[in-house]
């Protein structure tokens, strides 16, 4: 959806018409799906908690002061609403780990199965993303969303500092802080050599 006609359907979406709201909501429903589902690790609870975030938006959409893109809103609200529901759940619930992890010194592997793979190759790649998923519960909220943000969502720091309401800076030293100490809860549990399991790799910004 170009900027102009996001825009256009905000007004009108401000001016009372269902409609137009609707077709915004259509346009980032898969993304704030998505947020939710990484966060809560659960269908049911994604499903539940995006249309609370759909709510939200549409009562609070008269304070939206389009200093922003829509999305960028609504990401942000999404954000909250599920670091909000994982506060109350007091750190119960797991992480779902299905992508790549890009930390600065490479790569590690995904979940997914990979038919050229041996069954001893499989075995260590699905025992690696538990790690990762147990080590993601041990980071604090402020690590945990922005590694949801930029490594499972692939959000660029522009967009995250937008979201998170806060500067560029502190955006790309919180994910470097981030991944560092992810890094070093795997390393000080001794659950693997993480420096042999990575990749040789790059990330852009």
């Amino acid at each position: 959806m170009e900027g102009k006609e996001e825009k256009l359907l905000v007004k009108r979406a401000k001016k009372g018409n269902i409609s137009a709201f609707e077709e915004l909501i259509i346009e980032h429903e898969s993304k704030v799906y998505n947020i939710a589902y990484r966060i809560l690790n659960n269908e049911e609870d994604a499903k539940d908690l995006s249309q609370e975030v759909f709510i939200k938006a549409f009562n609070s959409l008269h304070k939206f002061r389009e200093d922003s893109s829509f999305s960028t809103w609504l990401y942000r609200i999404a954000m909250n609403t599920c670091i909000d529901e994982l506060r109350k759940r007091k750190g119960r619930e797991s992480y779902s780990i299905d992508r790549d992890i890009q930390t600065d010194e490479g790569t590690i592997p995904r979940e997914f199965q990979d038919k050229q793979l041996n069954p001893e190759e499989e075995l260590m790649n699905k025992e690696l993303a538990s790690q990762i998923q147990w080590a993601l519960n041990h980071l604090s909220e402020t690590y945990k969303e922005v590694i949801i943000l930029r490594d499972f969502q692939g959000f660029d720091y522009k967009q995250i500092s937008q979201i998170l309401g806060c500067s560029l800076g502190t955006v790309k030293s919180r994910i470097s802080r981030a991944r560092t100490e992810l890094k070093n809860v795997l390393i000080k549990e001794k659950h693997f050599d993480f420096k042999n399991r990575l990749k040789t790799g790059k990330e852009g910004n």
